[in-house]
């Protein structure tokens, strides 16, 4: 147990407690994150799609679980690591999204034989050959899908010719199950405007569907397609390709997310659930309060936090190093005290949640549970 984490634990259940953690702190608003999870299944549920959320975005077994519970079919992850931590607190349905290198096969497997419920995406031969004989040796059998590159560049494979021959070759091994294929067009997940995003979404699905037909051809029909995101999973289930979803940032609704049109009317069926709370420890200044959450507190690689509730309204934030933050006033005449507490949406979750030990768990004021980011760090 952190420092933090042991202070802020005595705080848990009383009214206000939200507002006297010991800063920074990562806040997780539970009845927001318990809305998204809601709103997710229902949609998933009423198109007939399987969800196959990813764990990279929370790195929880708390809030997989609480996936689960909603309907979710199993859990992707980013890393072995998160594999690794999920199988450890029994979470089922796990999908490695990312191709490994094959050293890690034997590690893999050793997951299965500890009764892990795991499958892995492959886009080269040499990867399934590196799978077959560890999964072969140590006598179980592993699921894997063909990973398909359909527009990001940078994992999967760049033909239906080579993803044919991959197929075949899974399908062939006694040790491998050819489970289906993975689509996922990440490089569209962040364009705002909806049109735009149909527009681009038209010629890389119809490269992700040419790529299936040629699979069912072949006579190795894909089991299941999986793919999509927060940012296009609607707009993918009107094309019909994918039956899994493989969403994750809809539980958090970051800043870059929260100006992702769902739809052409801009309807918001997910709110901000993931703040970072910071305390002003400096006040010297006439146009701006310091604070105490710097480059270490916020995912840099993506727009400023935008401040959620605790500062003059029009203020804004910006980084002032690693340990400190700076608070804007603009043209307003109000002005922070020491000490006061001032809750940011994370920038982007992913690396965000990734830079905490622990969510402080909030109803409204009051904190009601620490839960650890058990499946942070690499491997």
């Amino acid at each position: 147990m952190s420092n933090s984490e042991a202070a802020n634990s005595k705080l848990i259940g009383r009214p206000g407690s939200r507002w006297n953690l010991l800063t920074p702190a990562l806040i997780l608003d539970l009845d927001a994150l318990e809305a998204n999870i809601a709103a997710m299944a229902d949609w998933a549920k009423a198109g007939g799609f399987a969800l196959r959320p990813h764990g990279k975005s929370h790195k929880s077994p708390d809030i997989a679980r609480r996936q689960a519970t909603a309907g979710a079919v199993g859990l992707c992850c980013a890393s072995l690591r998160e594999a690794q931590v999920m199988a450890a607190h029994n979470i089922k349905g796990l999908l490695i999204t990312t191709p490994l290198a094959p050293g890690k096969a034997p590690l893999v497997i050793e997951l299965i034989k500890n009764g892990g419920d795991v499958a892995v995406v492959a886009d080269h031969a040499e990867l399934v050959a590196a799978y077959g004989a560890a999964a072969q040796a140590a006598g179980v059998t592993l699921d894997i899908f063909v990973d398909l590159d359909v527009g990001l560049g940078r994992t999967g494979t760049p033909s239906a010719q080579i993803a044919i021959e991959l197929a075949g070759q899974i399908s062939a091994h006694p040790a491998l199950n050819y489970a289906g294929v993975q689509g996922y067009m990440g490089h569209l997940q962040h364009i705002d405007r909806h049109a735009e995003r149909r527009d681009r979404l038209d010629g890389d699905t119809v490269d992700l569907q040419a790529k299936v037909d040629a699979l069912i051809k072949a006579n190795l029909p894909p089991p299941v397609v999986s793919g999509g995101g927060t940012g296009t999973h609607r707009l993918d289930a009107e094309y019909g390709t994918l039956g899994e979803f493989q969403v994750g940032s809809y539980l958090f609704m970051d800043v870059q997310y929260l100006t992702v049109q769902q739809s052409e009317a801009d309807d918001k069926p997910y709110a901000a659930s993931l703040f970072v709370q910071t305390s002003v420890v400096n006040i010297n200044h006439p146009g701006y309060a310091v604070t105490d959450a710097g480059l270490k507190s916020f995912a840099t690689d993506g727009p400023f936090p935008i401040i959620a509730r605790g500062a003059p309204a029009g203020a804004s934030y910006r980084y002032m190093g690693d340990e400190h933050g700076a608070i804007d006033y603009g043209s307003g005449s109000e002005r922070l005290t020491l000490g006061d507490r001032v809750e940011c949406v994370a920038p982007h979750c992913d690396p965000n949640v990734n830079l905490f030990n622990d969510y402080h768990v909030v109803r409204g004021d009051t904190l009601v549970e620490i839960w650890p980011v058990a499946a942070r760090g690499n491997s």
